[in-house]
């Protein structure tokens, strides 16, 4: 019998990745698209083009419910394309139901739950792997591994990790648009970020590192925001010294959003009031582009400062027929090459970001169709 999957959440994300692992992925599979609206999901069967082991199912609230039970029963994995606040409930039933388990969420307190859920599970639970986090974590622990390899130390300076989800264009005075979840967009700008300085891993406030930079010959800016590290400053601390993430954006949106942020009373729930500043005044796009910057420095053995980096622009691409944005083949197709890894290695137990092989993630075959193959340089 075909593998089952299970994809929470039908979603541009969750329909993007049912139409990869169905149109581009290398191992035979039934899809189950669930929902908390029954028309998404069915949209999502439309939007695959292939009634034939795609089905789907409306989701509750929350918790479960005997129908869904006897599905989840049945299927070897969850791919959970939730908001991140709904981790908690979906790793339970993951656990509950003897399933593989990944999802892509930057939120840390939820992550952390997780690992809690999954201690000890006879399945795999791979956590944050999308885009950033995710994609980003595993091209920098590739860097680091190449640079080691290649100089003979262990111990750099520096890690930097960017990535931006941006529109095509941008105007006066948001310098931005929305090509994927304003809820995820505000949480990031607000909740702690993690890092390492000084080899120690430390906490500090999302939207407090602005800084410049040019990346193939484009600038941007560039700002510390919440998750996108993953465990990398875990894993990292005591090897590298300074480490992040930032989220790039074009100039000029980060002051715009620094001037909102200043007339939210101390009162209110920020992400929230944020949220809707921002939906008041920034648009939605279909047009995207997402933009990589992953680097890494240190000395060499003769104290020579040496540095390896990688860039990637994306743009929308075209599977099984359908167009998909940028940020959604990005963050979908990292997703689907771990589903793959899954039916296809026995894993168990907690799978962060730094315990994936970067060379077989990277040179897997969807990673290779959307961000392209990986060469050494």
């Amino acid at each position: 019998m075909k593998p089952k999957i299970f994809i929470a959440g039908s979603g541009g994300i969750g329909k993007g990745a049912g139409l990869i692992l169905m149109h581009a992925g290398d191992v035979d599979v039934e899809i189950v698209f669930g929902d908390v609206h029954q028309e998404v999901a069915d949209e999502a069967v439309k939007f695959v083009g292939l009634k034939d082991d795609v089905s789907t199912i409306k989701m509750p609230m929350e918790g479960s419910t005997p129908e869904m039970d006897s599905i989840l029963d049945d299927c070897v994995m969850i791919l959970d394309c939730l908001p991140g606040s709904q981790a908690p409930r979906m790793a339970k039933l993951a656990r509950k139901h003897h399933c593989h388990y990944a999802n892509l969420t930057e939120y840390v307190d939820e992550t952390n739950k997780v690992i809690e859920i999954a201690e000890g599970a006879d399945t795999a639970f791979v956590l944050q792997t999308g885009l950033a986090p995710g994609f980003i974590n595993v091209l920098a622990c590739k860097l680091y591994n190449r640079f080691t390899e290649k100089y003979g130390v262990t111990v750099l300076d520096s890690m930097s990790m960017k990535v931006g989800a941006l529109s095509k264009h941008a105007v006066s005075p948001t310098f931005y648009a929305f090509t994927w979840s304003p809820i995820g967009v505000a949480t990031e700008y607000l909740r702690d970020a993690y890092i390492v300085r000084d080899f120690h891993k430390v906490k500090i406030p999302a939207l407090s590192g602005r800084q410049r930079i040019i990346i193939e010959g484009d600038e941007y800016e560039d700002n510390f925001t919440s998750g996108g590290a993953a465990d990398l400053p875990e894993a990292f601390a005591g090897k590298i010294q300074d480490l992040d993430y930032k989220t790039l954006r074009y100039p000029g949106h980060y002051e715009w959003v620094e001037a909102a942020l200043t007339t939210i009373p101390h009162d209110e729930d920020r992400v929230k009031a944020l949220e809707k500043i921002m939906m008041y005044n920034v648009p939605s796009v279909e047009d995207d582009r997402v933009i990589i910057y992953a680097a890494v420095e240190g000395k060499d053995k003769n104290g020579r400062l040496r540095r390896k980096e990688r860039s990637y622009e994306i743009g929308p691409c075209v599977i099984g027929g359908k167009r998909l944005r940028a940020i959604q083949s990005t963050t979908a197709g990292a997703l689907c090459e771990i589903a793959l890894m899954l039916l296809k290695e026995k894993r168990h137990g907690v799978i962060k970001q730094s315990m994936i092989n970067p060379d077989k993630f990277l040179n897997g075959s969807i990673i290779s169709l959307i961000y392209g193959a990986y060469d050494e340089k």
